[in-house]
């Protein structure tokens, strides 16, 4: 991995324990990490801080993973970072197979291993130049 170009990542979550278990598994593979903590949080920080990749929870209380995701394809500026999005277990797989998923870049669910998650980071990485 080139490290003079690290690659920011933005994980909007509303838990902070999901956030640091990310950090961990994504900061010792050398990318540098960020937490916005809810949607509201995520979205000024997508705007402030234009990340390589988003993870980004789908249930938050105080803006849902979708806003999030309207909003930052509706702007120029954001339309184009890839998005990995976080569901908890199954409970969003129709929705996301459904209306999603032929944008979204990837999407894992919760609880996922290390592993999936690095597996997930990679394969959207790799499809981008």
């Amino acid at each position: 991995m080139d490290h003079t170009t690290v690659k920011k990542i933005l994980c909007i979550e509303d838990e902070p324990e999901m956030i640091d278990l990310i950090r961990l598994i994504l900061g010792r593979r050398g990318f540098e990490v960020h937490g916005a903590a809810g949607g509201l949080e995520g979205i000024k920080m997508i705007r402030e801080m234009l990340p390589d990749l988003i993870l980004l929870d789908l249930m938050m209380p105080d803006m849902d993973g979708w806003e999030v995701y309207q909003q930052m394809k509706a702007d120029a500026a954001t339309r184009d970072i890839p998005v990995i999005v976080v569901t908890a277990k199954a409970q969003n797989i129709d929705k996301v197979l459904g209306l999603h998923i032929a944008k979204v870049d990837d999407y894992i669910a919760k609880p996922f291993s290390p592993q999936e998650l690095m597996d997930s980071v990679d394969k959207v990485f790799s499809q981008r130049p």
